[in-house]
């Protein structure tokens, strides 16, 4: 593992981002968190202000100058700061696409012009867009269902070009419904499982959109992190330069989900398990099913991931009964 470097993180106040933090902080690195704290939280962050290695700045990826500032004498950078959320990007389009792509745009002029060696982004699922192929494969994709994932798409493309003609190395991971600790419950575009968790433990109804059998590859945080440890630290050449999906490899149903999630809450709250699920309308803009292939990811980065989905749930309902 890599230590004993200058690595920024944008989004380092969200969920994945201030897990990045923790794990590179960890490490022995110096550690750059850029963040506005429009979806992010400083109680992500808060256990690591007093550490002299860490750097918050408040700022924004939709101005360079933020950008520049928080790329200065960095050597790698994880830009994970997004507008996330299908449904956020079909009601407010133009929000998305300001942040998602002129701010992934200024991020990688501010990281070219600091010639920083590696710059690992998220990206998304959503790319594969209305393809039917499963498991979903990194060089088949279909057209997109949201402004959201075409935001995604064009950062891919970015990228792409970026490592052609200024030479910068761009790894992306194509995150699959990632979950785990400091995932925000609350809000209106809460991902499934926080908002589920918190809604069983509240003893409130979940509603499923749709019939509940759409399906989803459920990936735990740790797998997340020890992707971009290896999107980090690899030397191949041919793992450079491309995207990687960032997955389990397994696809559970909606229903499924809600019955893993009250067999384990019940646990600590027995009264859990007799809470009724209810159904609404399909989401616009969802794909009815998601699983990756995780192969590419095994044979060019080493990638094995430790988490299944049970072992994470378990992991995460720990977490969260501890700190809602």
């Amino acid at each position: 593992m890599i230590s004993n470097h200058k690595i920024l993180v944008t989004g380092g106040a969200g969920f994945i981002g201030s897990n990045l933090c923790e794990s590179l902080l960890n490490l022995g690195n110096q550690v750059v968190c850029l963040d506005n704290f429009s979806t992010g939280k400083m109680e992500n962050i808060d256990p690591f202000m007093s550490n002299p290695d860490f750097k918050l700045i408040s700022g924004d990826i939709r101005n360079l100058d933020d950008c520049k500032k928080a790329t200065y004498g960095v050597e790698y950078v994880f830009h994970e700061a997004a507008l996330g959320s299908v449904p956020r990007s079909i009601n407010d389009p133009i929000t998305t696409n300001a942040v998602n792509v002129s701010g992934f745009l200024n991020m990688l002029v501010a990281s070219r012009d600091a010639n920083v060696k590696r710059f690992i982004y998220a990206a998304s699922s959503s790319t594969y867009g209305d393809s039917e192929v499963l498991p979903k494969e990194e060089d088949i994709i279909g057209r997109p269902l949201s402004p959201y994932a075409v935001t995604k798409y064009a950062n891919e493309l970015y990228a792409d070009v970026f490592s052609r003609s200024y030479g910068i190395e761009c790894i992306g991971l194509r995150y699959f419904n990632a979950f785990g600790r400091r995932q925000d419950p609350n809000g209106a575009y809460a991902a499934v499982i926080p908002l589920f968790i918190k809604q069983l433990i509240d003893h409130y109804s979940p509603i499923i959109n749709g019939d509940g059998e759409f399906s989803r590859d459920f990936t735990y945080i740790d797998n997340v992190i020890q992707m971009n440890m290896l999107a980090l630290t690899v030397q191949d050449t041919r793992a450079v330069n491309t995207v990687y999906n960032t997955a389990y490899g397994e696809r559970t149903t909606l229903n499924q989900l809600v019955n893993y999630l009250k067999e384990f809450l019940s646990e600590f709250d027995p009264g859990i398990r007799r809470i009724e699920v209810k159904y609404g309308s399909p989401r616009k803009g969802d794909i009815p099913h998601s699983i990756a292939s995780i192969q590419k990811a095994r044979k060019l980065l080493g990638y094995d991931p430790k988490y299944s989905l049970k072992e994470g749930l378990r992991e995460a309902i720990i977490w969260y009964w501890n700190n809602l």
